[in-house]
């Protein structure tokens, strides 16, 4: 952890902090710390509402006397590639995960995107991710099933015939048009309600303007997306002038 470990007094700034319902940037600014220290502290110990300061430390003290011989174990078993320090990826792996965490992925599935995330291959198969996370089997599974289902992970064979499974840009793209298309159900689902409910009612208003709201942030991401699709897929070299460019009809290749 960077400036070395929490002491105690610094988890009841914290628990503090959070009482007073300071976000996690001023909190890490009065503590001297990186934003990312306090995050994972308060995500990974009962999340905002249930923090408390000496059952975090005293946690933190058991998984410290736990994992310190596998840890050890570890990084005399997998040198770390290109140099890279073992520690400093560890320590932004789980910055990573505990992230996703915040973000709305549950933990195994936080773990699993960031092997993704932060491996050279590129891939990896259910066996290399059980052995990298330490888990059973059945955790990979249940976690690639969800991921899957989020359009966060694909599989493809190998020439060994396994199933690898990998992020990419497209990935990316498809996870968000996911998004939007659960927005459009939301929204047809309000209109359902705004005609059960009555077109003149208070709850029909409301519910109007929820689907109102979505029906916009809905338009806005596919937008977005399809728009950082095709920039981030051009080719190399291409520039504004090579295509017409959004939001300026009439204006072909040739600037005309």
């Amino acid at each position: 952890m960077p400036g070395g470990r929490l002491t105690q007094q610094e988890r009841q700034q914290i628990a503090s902090g959070l009482a007073d319902s300071l976000p996690y940037a001023e909190i890490a600014r009065r503590l001297d710390r990186p934003t990312s220290t306090v995050t994972r502290e308060v995500m990974r110990n009962g999340g905002p509402t249930s923090y408390r300061a000496d059952l975090a430390h005293r946690a933190t003290e058991r998984r410290a006397h736990r994992r310190k011989p596998a840890a050890v174990r570890g990084a005399q078993s997998a040198p770390q590639a290109h140099g890279r320090d073992a520690e400093a990826v560890a320590e932004y792996e789980e910055t990573f995960t505990t992230v996703m965490m915040a973000s709305g992925l549950n933990k195994m599935g936080a773990r699993v995107l960031t092997c993704l995330f932060t491996t050279d291959a590129g891939s990896l198969t259910a066996a290399e991710l059980t052995e990298r996370l330490q888990v059973s089997p059945a955790s990979i599974s249940k976690a690639i099933a969800f991921l899957e289902s989020q359009s966060l992970v694909r599989r493809e064979r190998d020439e060994r015939r396994r199933d690898r499974y990998l992020v990419d840009d497209e990935l990316f793209y498809q996870a968000t048009i996911a998004s939007a298309r659960a927005n459009d159900r939301l929204v047809a689902t309000a209109r359902q309600g705004v005609a059960v409910l009555g077109p003149d009612t208070p709850a029909a208003a409301r519910l109007e303007n929820i689907a109102r709201f979505l029906d916009f942030i809905s338009e806005s991401i596919t937008r977005a997306a399809e728009q950082a699709r095709e920039v981030l897929h051009a080719a190399p070299g291409t520039t504004s002038h090579d295509s017409a460019r959004p939001g300026h009809p009439g204006r072909g290749p040739s600037g005309d």
